[in-house]
């Protein structure tokens, strides 16, 4: 059957407006013919809008989309930025990334956008226009723009991760991948730079309900999707895998993300070029560190219900400073137990200026150094801290509130450390448990030594192996002090 005029007109006037009220329906609309439709763009249509009903709702939303390269999450983006736009035109856009040419094209495409006769049917009231009043020119780059040209305007301005953006209030600041490669993304230099902008600069510029939005590809545990969701574990996380590696909503373990437009051939030919690491973190949104692995997880013993234990004793690693780029302070409560292995019995992790620290190991300490109740009780026995940096003086002032401290040197390198602690775990002899605080941490520094961020955390396990399996000239005057007692 043969439509008719009416018959289009009918479904045109249909579509622009639920065009008005459905990003996905805006997608299908504005670019008929180009854009396919699957469920992977219906999820990230739905995710979009979320942000901006959360945003409406002022929920102060941050959410985070980790994608795969080249699976459309950029134009997803745009497309989101010309829909709020038009529904809401005195919204206040910052859009940054690692590359002007990125910004460019964005800026472009929304140009480009707002000059079609479809999103003129949409959003036939909506006035654009350039700093000089001039009206949006298609082949000129227009760093930013005005929206309405009334008092309350709003604006879209695009820069690089990085850039300046002082005197801009944003209500919704986008960031679309924040590096370019490994290589600048291992860099923990280039990685700090990052995140104090972050902190710094965009961060500051919200409005008061305003929401940020970033959109990347994964490629190292400490980028700025691990630095956000570790300050703020609140933070709306989606991750997206090329290949499922379980059941999903709408598919199933091993089924693509977008076959439409990458096949499942596609990425398994990828897979197989690619190293383990640049798979899983670019392509799989689970970053690992390159030369890691030297501690397997599954050489990790696990208790649920302890064994008779001889004694307990902590470990310190400390550090003197909280900033956020700092090393963190690290704790740890062991039992020695009589099959000769030692248990994992509670965790302290935080950053901590000196008087922190100070109090802080006095109360862990004094947690933890229980009266023997019965026989067979377990009593603390000392605790173990680094002789360097604010461990000396942690060791001098708690000497002097009378606890049982032990300096231990350090005159080996971290990788020497692990060479001689990795037996022991590997021959099973170290216990963890899943309620302790911060465990999974713990395996993860061991998952990605040599290279991982922080090693505060394995650093206290090693001292732990260190005075109970290795060297009897740190531990030797706590067993004959046990001897003794005993």
């Amino acid at each position: 059957m043969k439509l008719t005029n009416a018959d289009i007109d009918l479904m045109e006037r249909f579509w622009i407006e639920k065009s008005r009220k459905n990003f996905l329906a805006y997608r299908m609309y504005m670019r008929h013919g180009l854009f396919i439709n699957s469920w992977f763009m219906t999820e990230i249509s739905r995710v979009l809008q979320q942000f901006y009903l959360d945003y409406k709702n002022k929920k102060r939303p941050v959410y985070i989309l980790n994608t795969p390269p080249q699976h459309g999450k950029s134009f997803s983006v745009s497309d989101l930025i010309s829909w709020i736009t038009g529904l809401d035109p005195i919204t206040k856009f910052i859009y940054a990334s690692y590359a002007e040419r990125l910004g460019k094209r964005a800026n472009k495409f929304l140009q480009r956008t707002y000059e079609t006769e479809k999103y003129k049917k949409i959003f036939p009231n909506l006035n654009i226009t350039n700093p000089n009043n001039r009206g949006i020119v298609n082949s000129e780059l227009i760093e930013t723009w005005d929206i309405n040209n009334i008092a309350d305007t709003g604006f879209f301005r695009n820069t690089t991760v990085g850039g300046s953006i002082t005197g801009d209030t944003q209500d919704i600041g986008i960031i679309d991948d924040a590096v370019k490669g490994r290589k600048e993304a291992r860099s923990m230099v280039v990685s700090q730079t990052i995140w104090e902008w972050f902190e710094d600069d965009f961060g500051t510029r919200l409005s008061e309900y305003g929401g940020i939005l970033i959109i990347m590809t994964r490629w190292v545990t400490h980028d700025l999707t691990a630095r956000i969701l570790e300050m703020n574990p609140d933070v709306k996380l989606f991750n997206f895998q090329a290949i499922a590696t379980k059941d999903e909503k709408y598919r199933d373990a091993g089924d693509p993300l977008f076959p439409e437009l990458k096949s499942l051939e596609f990425l398994e030919k990828k897979k197989k070029m690619s190293s383990p690491e640049s798979w899983d973190s670019l392509y799989q949104g689970n970053p690992t560190i390159e030369g890691g692995n030297k501690i397997k997880d599954s050489w990790w013993q696990w208790w649920t219900i302890l064994p008779p234990l001889k004694y307990k004793f902590i470990t310190a690693d400390t550090a003197q400073k909280k900033n956020t780029y700092n090393d963190w302070t690290d704790f740890k409560c062991w039992g020695f137990g009589i099959d000769e292995n030692i248990y994992l019995l509670d965790h302290l992790r935080e950053k901590m200026n000196a008087p922190e620290l100070r109090r802080k190991a006095e109360i862990f300490y004094r947690k933890h150094d229980t009266p023997r109740l019965k026989v067979g009780d377990p009593v603390l026995r000392t605790m173990y801290i680094e002789d360097k940096s604010s461990g000396i003086g942690l060791i001098q002032e708690l000497e002097e509130k009378n606890l049982k401290i032990t300096p231990v040197p350090r005159d080996t390198d971290k990788i020497t450390r692990c060479e001689d602690a990795s037996p022991y775990i590997k021959a099973g002899r170290v216990f963890l448990n899943v309620e302790i605080p911060d465990v999974d941490n713990t395996t993860k520094e061991a998952r990605e030594f040599p290279d991982s961020e922080f090693d505060d955390d394995l650093d206290t396990v090693f001292i732990a192996i260190e005075v109970a399996f290795i060297n009897k000239s740190i531990s030797g005057n706590l067993e004959a002090a046990m001897e003794a007692e005993d």
